[in-house]
């Protein structure tokens, strides 16, 4: 039987995300939504892009657009890297390509221009990386940046009182416009869990990949979550990203 599986950040960690695969037993027929940010972190971020190039070729496959896609992307238009970007994560990844050549990189730059920056499914489930502010929706969005740079929807799910129902007037109109919500970019780490969050009606993947946390799928039907070791145990000799 056919499954939709939703993966968090990935963050340039490879040996993560075959081994999450492996772990969650993915076969051509199942369906995976990545919330974006696929680069940035550990030393494998050009070969994680080729890898969902691929995968894209044997599975239905969404890639929604991370901020650190969005810097990448530049970059490989540019050849220009935004100096907070090398920051962040950003070196290491330029250091990635550096035996890939000029019409593979420009296969990547493909990629990343044809990401959405957020889907929509047939049950009123919302994938995105971050978040967005309008209370109408994403539809009416007026800051794209907010869909992947945003914090305050997840820190809104966060404080909400899990008794207020969905049709109560105090109830966050954000909220109100999607069955679910699945979403990365804050690590779940930064509040001391190392699995997916579900906060009202919002689902936090980001596990922290990048740092010391674990790279997360779950079930969008059943729930179950599949995990990899944390990064540092696959990535023994370096440090991921340090901010």
């Amino acid at each position: 039987m056919s499954r939709t599986l939703a993966i968090g950040d990935i963050h340039g960690g490879l040996r993560a995300l075959v081994q999450l695969l492996e772990s969650a037993e993915v076969t051509p027929e199942d369906r995976i939504i990545f919330v974006g940010d696929y680069v940035d972190g550990w030393s494998e971020s050009a070969q994680v892009i080729q890898f969902l190039i691929e995968l894209s070729q044997t599975n239905e496959c969404i890639f929604i657009k991370g901020n650190h896609d969005v810097w990448c992307e530049d970059w490989l238009r540019t050849n220009d890297g935004d100096p907070t970007w090398l920051m962040h994560g950003g070196e290491g990844t330029v250091e990635s390509y550096v035996n890939f050549d000029d019409d593979q990189k420009k296969a990547h730059l493909r990629f990343f221009e044809n990401m959405p920056l957020y889907h929509l499914d047939d049950k009123n489930r919302l994938f995105v990386h971050a978040g967005f502010t309008s209370m109408h929706g994403v539809e009416r969005e007026y800051n794209f940046r907010s869909f992947y740079f945003d914090r305050t929807l997840w820190e809104m799910a966060l404080t909400m009182d899990k008794r207020i129902k969905k049709d109560s007037d105090i109830f966050p109109n954000r909220l109100k416009h999607y069955s679910e919500i699945y979403i990365g970019h804050t690590p779940t780490i930064n509040f001391h869990k190392r699995e997916p969050m579900h906060a009202v009606n919002v689902w936090n993947i980001d596990t922290g990949a990048a740092f010391t946390g674990k790279l997360s799928a779950i079930d969008i039907e059943s729930k179950d979550i599949f995990q990899s070791d944390a990064l540092p145990k696959l990535y023994p000799n370096e440090k991921g990203r340090n901010k």
